[in-house]
C-alpha cells in the first residue's frame, strides 16, 4: 500500500563491522548487495518484518527511511508539485539492482525534511 514505510537503510563507515554490531544486537542476518555507497559496499538486513539495506562510506548518517510508492515518476512528479526537492544522488538505478530490490530516491519535503521514496521491484509470477 502507498505511503507505509517499505524500506530503511543505514549508512556506516565499515558495513562488515556494522554487520556484527547489528547482527550481535538484533540478530539481523544480511544478504550481500552491490552499489551501496561510494566505495561499492553495502548489505542487505535481513528482519523478519521489513526489509533493510547497509552502505558504507556514510559514518555518523542518520538512518533513511523510504516510503512505498507504486510509480516513482509521478510521485517524484507529486513532490516538486508539493514544493518538496528531489535529491540528484543515484541511488543504484540500474536494471539489475531495480529488479531485486526495486527503486530509490532521496528527497525533501517542502520545509527541507528528508525522506525517501521505494518502489518495490515488479513481482513475477501469478
Amino acid at each position: 500500500m502507498a505511503g507505509e514505510i517499505s524500506f530503511f537503510e543505514l549508512g556506516v563507515g565499515d558495513v562488515g563491522q556494522a554487520q556484527a554490531f547489528y547482527g550481535g544486537l538484533f540478530g539481523w542476518t544480511f544478504g550481500t548487495a552491490s552499489g551501496g555507497g561510494g566505495d561499492g559496499a553495502g548489505a542487505t538486513i535481513e528482519t523478519p518484518t521489513l526489509p533493510g539495506g547497509l552502505h558504507g562510506s556514510d559514518p555518523g548518517a542518520s538512518p533513511y527511511v523510504f516510503f512505498r510508492v507504486d510509480d516513482m515518476a509521478a510521485a517524484l512528479e507529486q513532490v516538486r508539485a508539493l514544493g518538496g526537492s528531489v535529491d540528484p544522488v543515484d541511488l543504484g538505478s540500474d536494471e539489475a539492482s531495480a529488479a531485486r530490490f526495486g527503486r530509490f530516491q532521496l528527497c525533501r519535503d517542502d520545509q527541507g525534511s528528508p525522506f525517501g521514496l521505494h518502489q518495490p521491484p515488479a513481482r513475477s509470477g501469478p
